[in-house]
């Protein structure tokens, strides 16, 4: 059993991921930016790197050192790209790239303390494929996996593994919001035609992705990309 923190924990993908966690037994804290209805969520903003600090030292104190860290906190956005203002490329940036920045620097002691720690950063099957109207999220998913790759091979020695899961087409609040709003690009019944596997994705889908990676058993797994899509991308 070990300490596990989900950033984004308390709704969609993270929160599924947190749920898996527990289930296979470790000491799980999320932390969101709304961590309502979850009693073991701290509230962090992980663009802000006091909050973070000190959202991490209050799961230390209440449940032990980190060991497994779940970067799964995301903001999209969808705009023509000429159109986009600088503020909301550096809105977009700060979550999903810059969050995971302070996230893994606050994380990565207790791992090197110990030998031993598991980092999974969400990315998007979108840095694979591109997207429409999403440079900036595409731009900032793109650089989660570049960055995956970079600290694997730095703290590899040090017995930290660092892998990165890209979801493709999953259902969550984010997904039909967009859907609702016509930014698809068809609506999601349509999609799943062009899924190899004939369904979307689940959030439990994406969880038991990351349960395996945090395991002992994929010690031997570092630096990798697994994509959990249905077959959009190979």
């Amino acid at each position: 059993m070990r300490t596990a923190v989900v950033t984004g924990g308390a709704s969609g993908i993270g929160r599924a991921i947190a749920e898996r966690l527990r289930a296979d037994g470790h000491r799980v804290a999320a932390l969101d930016l709304a961590p309502e209805g979850d009693p073991s969520a701290e509230k962090a903003d992980v663009t802000d790197r006091a909050q973070v600090d000190a959202a991490l030292a209050a799961v230390r104190e209440r449940l032990g050192p980190v060991h497994i860290l779940v970067n799964a906190a995301g903001l999209d956005g969808f705009k023509r790209f000429t159109d986009l203002s600088f503020a909301s490329w550096q809105r977009v940036l700060d979550v999903n790239l810059n969050g995971v920045f302070h996230c893994v620097q606050a994380a990565l002691p207790d791992m090197l303390d110990a030998g031993w720690g598991r980092i999974v950063n969400i990315s998007s099957s979108s840095a694979q494929s591109g997207q429409q109207y999403m440079a900036h999220y595409v731009a900032a998913k793109s650089a989660v996996n570049g960055l995956t790759k970079a600290l694997a091979l730095e703290f590899g020695p040090a017995g930290v593994t660092v892998n990165a899961v890209p979801p493709g087409f999953i259902d969550t609040p984010m997904l039909r919001k967009a859907e609702a709003r016509g930014l698809l690009g068809g609506g999601v019944e349509e999609h799943i035609g062009r899924t190899p596997v004939r369904r979307v994705g689940r959030p439990e889908d994406i969880a038991a992705a990351c349960a395996f990676l945090v395991s002992e058993e994929a010690g031997y797994i570092t630096g990798q990309i697994l994509g959990v899509n249905g077959g959009r991308n190979t």
